[in-house]
């Protein structure tokens, strides 16, 4: 068997299938045979592989076989070409030979073709009679075939410049379409996430001329009744003033926003001067181009969008698409806001309503605080207007000579006098005495008795005025000044004579002067340190551990109270600011100091919060304003 390495190679250029598998066939046990469907590569394997012979078909697409022995010729000089054709026209060998070819093969190649190649490949060049002539006939078929090309290679041309043209525009329209979109899907997430009306709508007009370059953009809102549209933002200068004259358009057929409402589809008008229905605004002469665009939520038109340049035709479908697209957005927008003002009336209701119930509750359990309290005063009174009674006739039975004192006589006697001109008959009242058992009557003439009485008429009035100084006292006005609040809590803490190892206090070196009024914020710190210490009647060891410090927002100080007591229950935690709420139970808590520290330190444009878990202590925190 030959090695194929030394086989000559064989190189058969030729776009039909079944007639390179029939010169394989012929020649593969003699050569290497090489193969290529077009001109284009076989040109490249040529140059590529070199071979011995080049076998080339003459009708191949893209290039005659002339065309590309010329070629082959041109790059392999010394390689012979043999052009195999079904061409038997006359001239069609010679212009072959002309072309650069060293022989001309009939088609159907038969049995002889391998003997024809040997020959080739051993030498065989094929005579050109005339050469002159038929070269001459080949240029000028080559001349044709080159105008044909470039007919056709203009025309080409001249179709992909109209294509491109058309691209061109597909494509900025496709990149406007996208910008439009992505313009309106922004414009609709800015504006979605404002709910206060009157800044929704001022942005929206702002932000939609802002990202569309318009030259004017308004919203009108319907009115009550759904007879008026009502503008209720507009863009710039003449936004502004169409808002101060209160401009509104009626909602019918007239002007483009009422169309627009009534019938719930955009209204454009690309050439806005020569349209007659449309409302001429003197406040907008240079408009050109308008588009009203309904604002329309689960079916119920809200109002209308307008929209205008001073371009004629500034609006394509795509701006229409896109600019419906945002006007859904805002829509909701709108509706969400109208829903947010719908509720926050609502809860403003509730917070009456709720206000008016704590008023009540709080009233009520005022006049009940006051009624237990002041409950035990006239059995008091009643018990001392008696002992004063008893006493008086025991003092008027004294001798008034045997004291031998003049003024000791003379007070003796006054009280005599005082006591018949109150209408009291101390002779009844010392027959009534004398009628009594000895130890009734001693009884009640207990100045012990008497004391105590007094005591609890005191107590009450006391803890009655303390319920008048809770509730009044957060209202009284303020006198805010520069405060040293280490330096108040401080002279509190001295001042309330609690032993000198219970209170720790830490301060900030930053800590700044706040801004309050003394008296009230004593009063708030006085009663968490009160109430702390209250609170750890049966811990061991109790500690009070103040600190002061800068809060995070430097316009604030902040000051935290903590004992180590038994701590607040979470489930109460929330109630301990209610007026009259006590844990004190019988001890005299009136339920109002908390209270009273809330509303102080709330009213100042502070904040007082809790932090406690049962058994571990509590801890308040006060932040009040700092001095500017």
């Amino acid at each position: 068997m030959s090695d194929p390495r030394k086989l000559p190679q064989v190189l058969y250029i030729e776009d039909s299938d079944e007639s390179r598998s029939l010169v394989r066939r012929l020649l593969a046990d003699k050569y290497v045979v090489l193969e290529a469907a077009n001109p284009l590569d076989g040109l490249q394997l040529a140059e590529e592989t070199q071979p011995n012979l080049i076998l080339l078909d003459h009708d191949l697409p893209q290039m005659s076989g002339s065309e590309v022995a010329t070629r082959l010729k041109k790059m392999l000089p010394r390689t012979p070409i043999v052009i195999i054709s079904g061409d038997t026209s006359n001239g069609a060998r010679e212009r072959a030979l002309a072309a650069g070819a060293v022989g001309f093969i009939l088609k159907p190649i038969d049995d002889s073709f391998a003997d024809l190649v040997d020959e080739y490949l051993q030498g065989k060049v094929e005579k050109l009679e005339h050469a002159e002539k038929y070269l001459q006939a080949y240029q000028q078929e080559l001349v044709e075939r080159l105008e044909g090309k470039i007919r056709q290679l203009s025309s080409a041309l001249e179709k992909n410049k109209h294509l491109l043209q058309q691209n061109g525009r597909m494509f900025a329209m496709l990149e406007r379409r996208h910008r439009l979109l992505e313009t309106a899907a922004r414009v609709g997430q800015m504006v979605t996430s404002i709910l206060d009306m009157d800044d929704l709508l001022r942005h929206t007009v702002n932000i939609i001329c802002g990202e569309f370059n318009f030259y004017y953009s308004g919203i009108f809102l319907i009115s009550d009744d759904r007879k008026w549209a009502i503008l209720r933002a507009g863009y710039a200068e003449a936004g502004r003033k169409m808002m101060a004259e209160n401009y509104r358009l009626a909602v019918d057929e007239k002007s483009m926003i009422g169309r627009a409402i009534l019938d719930e589809q955009p209204q454009i008008a690309l050439d806005a001067v020569g349209e007659e229905s449309r409302f001429k605004n003197p406040f907008l002469p240079d408009t050109r181009s308008e588009m009203a665009l309904p604002l329309i939520v689960d079916s119920i038109p809200l109002g209308a969008l307008t929209v205008q340049s001073n371009q004629l035709n500034a609006f394509s479908e795509d701006d229409i698409t896109s600019l419906q697209a945002m006007a859904e957005q805002v829509a909701i927008a709108i509706n969400n806001a109208q829903l947010m003002n719908k509720l926050e009336s609502a809860n403003a209701e509730i917070l009456r309503t709720k206000t008016y119930e704590a008023i009540a509750t709080a009233t009520g359990e005022a006049i009940h605080w006051v009624g237990n309290k002041a409950a035990p005063i006239p059995g008091s009174v009643q018990r001392v207007g008696e002992d004063v009674r008893y006493l008086l006739a025991l003092v008027a039975q004294v001798n008034a000579s045997a004291l031998k004192n003049a003024a000791l006589e003379s007070a003796v006697q006054k009280v005599r006098e005082e006591a018949e001109a109150l209408g009291i008959d101390l002779k009844a009242v010392l027959a009534e005495m004398s009628a009594m058992k000895p130890y009734r009557l001693q009884a009640l003439v207990s100045v012990e008795s008497l004391m105590e009485d007094l005591d609890i008429a005191e107590n009450s009035a006391k803890t009655i005025l303390d319920i008048k100084e809770g509730l009044i006292g957060p209202a009284r006005q303020r006198s805010d000044a520069a405060v040293s609040l280490s330096e108040m809590i401080s002279n509190t803490v001295a001042n309330m004579g609690l032993p000198d190892d219970v209170v720790s206090m830490t301060w900030s070196d930053d800590m700044p002067l706040a801004q309050v009024d003394a008296r009230q914020v004593e009063q708030v710190f006085n009663n968490l340190i009160k109430n702390a210490w209250e609170a750890m009647s049966q811990t061991f060891e109790p500690k009070i551990f103040v600190d002061g410090r800068r809060d995070v927002d430097p316009n604030f100080v902040l000051v935290t109270v903590k004992d180590n007591g038994p701590g607040i229950p979470k489930e109460i935690q929330e109630k301990i600011w209610v007026s009259f709420f006590t844990t004190k139970g019988g001890k005299g808590g009136t339920g109002l100091g908390l209270s009273a520290v809330m509303q102080i330190v709330q009213q100042h444009g502070g904040k007082i919060w809790l932090e406690s878990d049962s058994g571990h202590g509590a801890k308040f925190y006060v932040r009040l304003p700092a001095v500017k």
